[in-house]
């Protein structure tokens, strides 16, 4: 009998990751019988994506059965797979957390995983988490719980520390540092072969390799590095000259974590062309569901998130290796705490998510990434307890900030905006 599950995505009515998810969901015919209940807070917007799924499922022919509710604890009943991609006023209050900091002399650049604006993220986004997962000890006890959103080290650190479901975070950063040496290096990026392990958006990849040949391209990129563009990355250039390893998937995002990540710029997120490209998507959708448009091509092709396949791999037993994932550590970087998050290439099948070792870290690269890790720790107490006064010290100890005045002034002014989302998780 062909295996078949409930899969629970929780944040279904986001036009652009929810896209993403319905083009791994019906590019396939592995779930083909199974149920995915789309789960949003805004009925007509949870509305008009149920109606887009079900459009792609019917024209796919990928076999699902496509629910929609806002109850979204009764959706959790029987779940085996809890999809979450949610965020808290994601760009009113992420705007905030990039222009406040910044009043009182902070100079940082994306202000979301690391710096002031990571501790913020934390302080609102676990608070919601802890409400499903919470929900989920209760209803689904066993279910795999699939996160996507931000700040994703904090959200699967605090999982490991305080809930007994099992999490595992979904990012696709390792592609973006992979698709940048395969720039430098002149190949196509899927002739470029990565392994990486370290932080979610800091990972070290201590493997590039010719996946033609198996060569080991290292000595190629480091030729090629000193000649390249010089406005490529250059944060991470600089690093890779000093420790001799590729970090992180971009400047923006490694940036976020050094105390002169802000040297590589400081323009921030893009909010005017992310809002810009998300009126692009919903009109699109409108437009499909009206019979204006045709279903773009892409709509029906791999977006290259993961989550489907590790929902596949883990429904039909196939231990299939997945790039990355964020799991609690646990000593699978044996030269980074035990009690943090990190991102490393994981197993999957019917047993659930199985980490792959690939040693410890570089030693100068462990002590790197151990600040952060020291932060992140800081953060999620300071979260779960809703302490001003933990979060104050993972504000000082955080390397981005470089004033007790200023962390005192930008933490007074963010906490009132964020008092509403602030509230103990345990």
């Amino acid at each position: 009998m062909t295996a078949v599950t409930k899969i629970v995505f929780i944040g279904a009515s986001s036009a652009s990751f929810g896209i993403s998810m319905f083009r791994d969901l019906f590019s396939t015919h592995d779930l083909a019988g199974s149920t995915v209940v789309l789960v949003g807070r805004n009925a007509e917007r949870l509305a008009r994506a149920g109606r887009v799924a079900k459009l792609l499922n019917e024209k796919s022919g990928a076999g699902l059965k496509i629910e929609c509710t806002t109850d979204w604890r009764a959706a959790l009943d029987g779940a085996e797979f809890v999809v979450h991609s949610t965020a808290i006023e994601r760009n009113r209050l992420w705007k905030l957390d990039w222009e406040v900091p910044r009043k009182y002399g902070i100079r940082h650049t994306l202000g979301e995983n690391g710096g002031p604006g990571g501790l913020f993220f934390t302080l609102r986004t676990l608070p919601v988490v802890f409400d499903f997962v919470r929900e989920m000890e209760r209803r689904c006890p066993n279910a795999l719980f699939l996160n996507f959103s931000n700040p994703e080290s904090r959200i699967v650190l605090a999982l490991g520390l305080y809930s007994r479901i099992r999490t595992v975070g979904l990012c696709h950063g390792i592609f973006l540092a992979r698709d940048a040496v395969a720039s430098i290096v002149g190949l196509p990026p899927e002739r470029v072969d990565v392994w990486g392990a370290g932080l979610n958006h800091f990972q070290c990849l201590t493997q590039i390799r010719d996946r033609a040949t198996g060569a080991d391209l290292y000595p190629l990129l480091r030729e090629k590095e000193r000649d390249f563009d010089p406005k490529f990355s250059p944060l991470t250039r600089n690093l890779f000259r000093a420790f001799g390893y590729w970090l992180g998937c971009g400047d923006g995002h490694v940036g976020e974590y050094m105390a002169y990540g802000w040297e590589a710029g400081e323009g921030g997120f893009n909010f005017d062309w992310d809002e810009g490209e998300r009126a692009k998507t919903e009109k699109t959708i409108d437009d499909v569901l009206a019979g204006r448009a045709e279903i773009p091509w892409w709509w029906l092709t791999e977006s290259g998130e993961r989550a489907v396949t590790v929902i596949a791999a883990v429904l039909h037993n196939r231990k299939q290796l997945i790039e990355s994932g964020v799991v609690y550590n646990q000593q699978v970087i044996p030269n980074l705490p035990a009690n943090a998050a990190v991102e490393v290439p994981v197993m999957a099948d019917t047993a659930g998510i199985h980490p792959v070792s690939l040693g410890p870290l570089p030693d100068p690269v462990a002590k790197l990434m151990a600040v952060q890790v020291n932060v992140q720790q800081l953060a999620v107490e300071a979260a779960v307890h809703a302490s001003k006064e933990l979060a104050l010290q993972a504000l000082l100890i955080d390397p981005v900030v470089n004033s007790v005045a200023a962390a005192r002034s930008l933490l007074d002014e963010l906490w009132e905006i964020n008092r509403p989302h602030i509230r103990k998780c345990i």
